[in-house]
């Protein structure tokens, strides 16, 4: 019998994947890793098209996966960045709310955080003037431990680091089969290789129903792509906005609205608005992969979804249609602006689990099946949280090694 060609396969280079490969050759050393993505190089999809915010944690529940990661991982990741000389900042941002009825999810949100043990403080109107001259709102929370990075430049070094404790990071590599063969996972990819390991983890973001319904496992839920829409203000009017304000979100939904964000290398971007997608990697509007969008239009939690939040979803189409409208929403917090101080931005897609019954998959969710591990909803803070998430994972499949 042909022997295993590695210990552990690793579907996915982005941060997630990129971090558990790491993360198992820093516990077992000599655990032989081989990492599969299908692009060219590492960080292309979600990791790469992110606003680079290293998140807080204030925004999830006490005791819940995200809240935990979140605020540990964002200590790890400023650490990271340090240790490693890659470009981060802690800016510290605002939570503003603009209108009366916002206050009282303000101050929640705030106890919130004071229960995730994250450092906030409470502002009036005059106080957030002293943080952003530009910004208008009635109350705001500062806070502190927010800040930014470049998570392209973060996966990258995550895949040196492993590849020098030995594993191997393979691009160009999308997996096309996946077999048990006995004890063995047989694994064959679009270069035509057959590869067999011990054990298999799915950390492939956009597509990770699919890879495990692939691996013969039943995911129990859907990823529908949201796309991202992101706007940049002009250069000459980038000074409006001195580092990260965020509008109060609304607690039933997970996107936490068209906020402002100073990126590391000082533009300003603003957005997101969140749109569904018509492909997994939908990141312009025309794209459009029929065999998906199919996909997507006959799950029943799409339609449940749909009905249960049209009305949120027609302003987000609005705002995507209609540069007037979006001007109108970042006008909320940044009184100042105008539809001619936006140009465009690239966009991202967020991979949102979704249930049968339209429930959004509220945490970070994993599944695991013998000799797998499945990383099945893994949107944002998943890039703030990528260290300890990769830790998690690695104890998981190691686990199942012995």
């Amino acid at each position: 019998m042909r022997a295993y060609d590695c210990d552990v396969l690793v579907v996915g280079g982005g941060i997630v994947g990129l971090s558990t490969a790491y993360a198992i050759t820093r516990a077992a050393p000599g655990t032989r890793v081989i990492v599969l993505e299908k692009e060219p190089g590492p960080a292309l999809h979600q990791t790469g098209h992110n606003s680079g915010v290293i998140h807080s944690g204030i925004y999830y529940r006490p005791g819940s996966l995200k809240a935990r990661f979140a605020v540990q991982g964002a200590a790890e990741m400023v650490k990271f960045c340090a240790e490693y000389d890659l470009p981060c900042e802690v800016t510290g941002k605002l939570i503003v709310a603009t209108e009366h009825a916002e206050l009282p999810r303000l101050h929640s949100l705030a106890q919130r955080g004071r229960e995730n043990g994250i450092p906030v403080r409470e502002l009036g109107p005059a106080q957030i003037t002293e943080h952003e001259p530009h910004v208008r709102g009635l109350g705001a929370i500062h806070v502190g431990t927010t800040g930014i990075c470049d998570y392209g430049a973060v996966a990258r070094h995550l895949a040196g680091l492993a590849e020098d404790a030995g594993a191997s990071v393979r691009y160009g590599a999308r997996v096309e089969v996946i077999g048990r063969r006995g004890p063995a996972i047989a694994v064959r990819t679009a270069l035509g290789e057959v590869l067999r390991a011990r054990a298999l983890v799915n950390c492939a973001g956009l597509h990770s129903d699919a890879v495990a319904r692939l691996a013969g496992d039943d995911p129990g839920m859907r990823i529908i792509p949201f796309r991202g829409e992101y706007w940049e203000l002009a250069p000459a009017r980038a000074e409006l906005v001195r580092g990260l304000v965020y509008p109060v979100p609304d607690p039933a939904f997970p996107f936490l609205g068209v906020h402002l964000t100073r990126g590391i290398d000082g533009t300003v971007h603003l957005g997101p608005n969140a749109v569904p997608a018509l492909a997994r990697e939908g990141y312009d509007r025309r794209a459009v992969r029929p065999g998906e969008l199919a996909g997507t239009v006959a799950y029943p939690g799409s339609w449940h979804l749909a009905r249960r939040h049209w009305r949120y979803g027609a302003g987000e189409v609005r705002r995507s249609l209609s540069k007037r409208a979006f001007t109108d929403a970042v006008r909320r917090l940044l009184p100042d602006v105008t539809p001619d101080d936006l140009i465009p931005a690239p966009a991202g897609v967020r991979a949102q689990a979704i249930l049968r019954d339209g429930t959004l998959v509220d945490d970070f969710l994993f599944a695991e099946s013998p000799g797998m591990v499945h990383v099945l909803n893994a949107p944002s803070p998943a890039a703030t949280a990528s260290l300890p998430i990769g830790r998690e994972v690695a104890r998981r499949v190691l686990r199942g090694l012995g």
